[in-house]
């Protein structure tokens, strides 16, 4: 459950996606000690950057804008990560409310993977996020990536048959790999890879977090 934050004396850098609520930016930085703002944009909406930049100049706080380019989700994995590892000995909070649809959730995704505190804006006052940090480097084998590499190749895999033949893994191991049991999960559940029913068979695909997961943005 969120929480309201009546006031922060903590010095934070604040990352934003802009989109077509920017007004929310304004209430963050009432909220908070930001020291420093990223505002993650979209072509589309840079003049609304240019203008959220010029208005907080009145607040003597730092903008930099860092332009979304390409697929949104996996450009603001790969842009929060810059980011973190750039400010990494910084407090970094994300504003999911500034964003539109889609980034509001490109950004909270790649906040909660990386482990980053995030707020939503609810009634003109900042609501907390829980943060929930994904280990997804604890939990994959060798042959779990084993089988995300293969994955990775549009060629694979119609079936989990092909996909055994392909890692060199008996039926009962990809199995278990892909579905997990009581004791361990599976790239399915991981939400690593995608099943499906294709001809009476199980077809499996690669999953975006997956493809996220193997160029090195979570």
């Amino acid at each position: 459950m969120g929480a309201t934050i009546q006031g922060d004396t903590m010095k934070h850098v604040l990352i934003a996606p802009v989109g077509d609520n920017i007004n929310a930016l304004f209430i963050g930085i009432r909220d908070f000690n930001i020291e420093k703002v990223f505002l993650i944009t979209p072509k589309e909406y840079l003049s609304d950057a240019e203008n959220a930049q010029e208005e907080l100049k009145k607040f003597h706080i730092p903008v930099q804008i860092v332009n979304l380019k390409g697929n949104m989700m996996e450009e603001m994995f790969r842009l929060m990560g810059e980011i973190k590892k750039g400010e990494e000995d910084k407090n970094l909070i994300v504003n999911v409310a500034t964003g539109d649809r889609m980034s509001h959730c490109a950004a909270l995704s790649a906040a909660f993977v990386n482990g980053i505190k995030a707020f939503a804006v609810t009634d003109n006052e900042p609501m907390m996020l829980p943060v929930l940090r994904f280990e997804y480097y604890k939990l994959l084998t060798d042959k779990k990536m084993s089988i995300l590499h293969q994955l990775n190749d549009e060629d694979c895999c119609g079936s989990l048959e092909e996909l055994g033949r392909k890692t060199k893994m008996s039926l009962p191991l990809i199995s278990y790999h892909v579905n997990g049991n009581l004791k361990s999960e599976g790239l399915k559940s991981m939400g690593l890879v995608e099943t499906h029913d294709h001809g009476g068979r199980t077809a499996l695909a690669i999953s975006t977090m997956g493809r996220l997961l193997l160029k090195g943005y979570v």
